[in-house]
């Protein structure tokens, strides 16, 4: 199980990214949401999108999850 964030601040395309806690491309901590630990990126993009509607899983990290 990991622990992962969404980031409070939109990609230029528009949408939050979901990171796992160890991804090399994680956010500062002022600039995220914690979502708790989930088996899959899938139900963390769940849990984001009652912060956020456009949302998106983060290239690196959640390479199963990231659609655009």
């Amino acid at each position: 199980m990991d622990y992962y964030y969404v980031n409070k601040n939109a990609q230029p395309t528009g949408e939050h990214e979901v990171h796992k806690s160890t991804c090399i491309y994680l956010p500062h901590s002022s600039n995220l949401i914690g979502l708790g630990y989930f088996f899959n990126c899938a139900d963390a993009i769940k849990k984001a999108r009652e912060y956020y509607t456009n949302v998106d899983g983060c290239y690196y990290c959640c390479p199963t999850c990231h659609k655009r």
